[in-house]
């Protein structure tokens, strides 16, 4: 393992592109004397296209941290540039149009819409994007991930696995340059986990896609190029594989 830390680029250099770039980012949920501060100064660049590890254990932060990353919080104070644009300085309705189409998020509890078909989970969010042949790229994405024949299954007559699938099309099918997966594997069985993880990956990869997984399973986090460690609210270790 290789401690990774920055360094300055001269001028003859060509400065990397980020995917992510976040300085001093603090998030404190309350006021006064009930006011807990949830992260204390988070440093953090992402090159595009890498896959990273956020690990940590429940409370350390890692999930309040992609919950700004990712727009659907705001930070409290700090500096964040997500997908080029610069999410501290806008609000929710701006952080909202900023993820369309920029972002995508698997989470553990799949959050499918009951009374909708895999195929319309998938489709509805592209319409409602503007996004031209919503059907048709939902339907190329759920055979992506081969669900083809379940297009007009309910999430209730599919297994977690298979809703599972459904979220990651959800995510992917708007071609995100940017994913993020919040535990993943959470609510599945190792080995329907494993079959997740490694789609995951492969569907990341043909996108070309940065990844962001949220996990406290150190084998999970071994599939990254890059593992951050979060203790309390902080970055604890910063380690390429």
């Amino acid at each position: 393992m290789v401690h990774v830390t920055s360094s300055s680029q001269s001028s003859e250099q060509a400065v990397p592109q980020h995917a992510v770039v976040a300085g001093d980012l603090r998030l404190t949920l309350g006021s006064g004397g009930s006011a807990v501060e949830i992260l204390k100064g988070i440093d953090l660049s992402v090159p595009l296209g890498q896959t990273l590890a956020l690990l940590g254990p429940s409370g350390s932060g890692k999930s309040s941290l992609m919950s700004v990353l990712s727009g659907l919080e705001r930070a409290t104070s700090g500096t964040l540039q997500v997908a080029g644009q610069d999410f501290a300085g806008m609000d929710e309705d701006a952080l909202a149009r900023a993820r369309r189409g920029r972002i995508g998020v698997v989470l553990q509890a799949f959050h499918l819409l009951p009374t909708m078909t895999a195929l319309e989970n998938v489709a509805t969010p592209l319409e409602l994007a503007g996004m031209p042949e919503a059907r048709e790229r939902a339907e190329a994405e759920l055979a992506a991930v081969g669900l083809g024949h379940r297009l007009s299954h309910y999430p209730a007559q599919l297994s977690g696995g298979e809703q599972q699938r459904v979220a990651i099309a959800r995510a992917l099918a708007p071609r995100p340059s940017l994913v993020f997966a919040d535990e993943p594997t959470g609510n599945l069985d190792a080995t329907t986990g494993a079959s997740i993880i490694d789609l995951l990956f492969a569907r990341r990869a043909e996108a070309g896609a940065t990844l962001l997984i949220i996990t406290h399973d150190e084998g999970l986090a071994r599939h990254c190029e890059r593992v951050v460690t979060l203790a309390d609210g902080k970055i604890a270790s910063d380690t390429l594989g």
